[in-house]
């Protein structure tokens, strides 16, 4: 079988890799780019905890091939902090204790960031629909949402900031 050539954004990162056909995205960023977060939990789109984004819409990579990130954008856990300084996210859920094993957190990272990017003001009943696809077996569902409506917040406020920076630019 003929070796697949892939031009991609990860992360921000130009990026190219070569994969077999039926290789997934989630081996690719796995076991051909380093890029260990997102987890294989089920294989079958399941549990959600190999969540990505490609071209901004949240994906199980487990369900994408690899090939078929020619020319998108993919991004990962391991793109959600900037350099040293955690995401919002990240720093709500150690807030909140809304980890345990570590297995699914990724996923209901990516899937809380990309909630977040389309809707910084979700109701509850929001968030919960933007995770229903994530599994958790240790740390129970309610602290993961005050954990996401905390950095709901934050996230609006480093908006606020920013739009107020712009304005005195001008």
């Amino acid at each position: 079988m003929a070796s697949v050539h892939v031009a991609t954004t990860v992360n921000g990162d130009v990026t190219e890799f070569v994969c077999q056909p039926g290789e997934t995205l989630l081996d690719v960023l796995r076991n051909r780019l380093g890029l260990t977060g997102a987890k294989e939990g089920c294989g079958t789109g399941d549990c959600g905890a190999c969540s990505v984004t490609v071209d901004g819409q949240l994906v199980c990579s487990c369900l994408v091939l690899g090939a078929e990130a020619e020319g998108r954008k993919i991004g990962t856990i391991e793109g959600l902090a900037d350099g040293d300084t955690l995401h919002p996210l990240q720093t709500q859920f150690i807030n909140h204790a809304a980890l345990q094993c570590g297995i699914c957190t990724p996923g209901f990272l990516v899937a809380a960031k990309a909630l977040l990017d389309r809707n910084s003001s979700p109701t509850e009943e929001e968030v919960r629909f933007a995770l229903a696809g994530n599994l958790c077996r240790c740390t129970g569902y309610d602290k993961i949402v005050r954990a996401v409506n905390a950095a709901a917040k934050d996230v609006r406020k480093q908006q606020a900031r920013v739009k107020k920076a712009a304005g005195k630019r001008r």
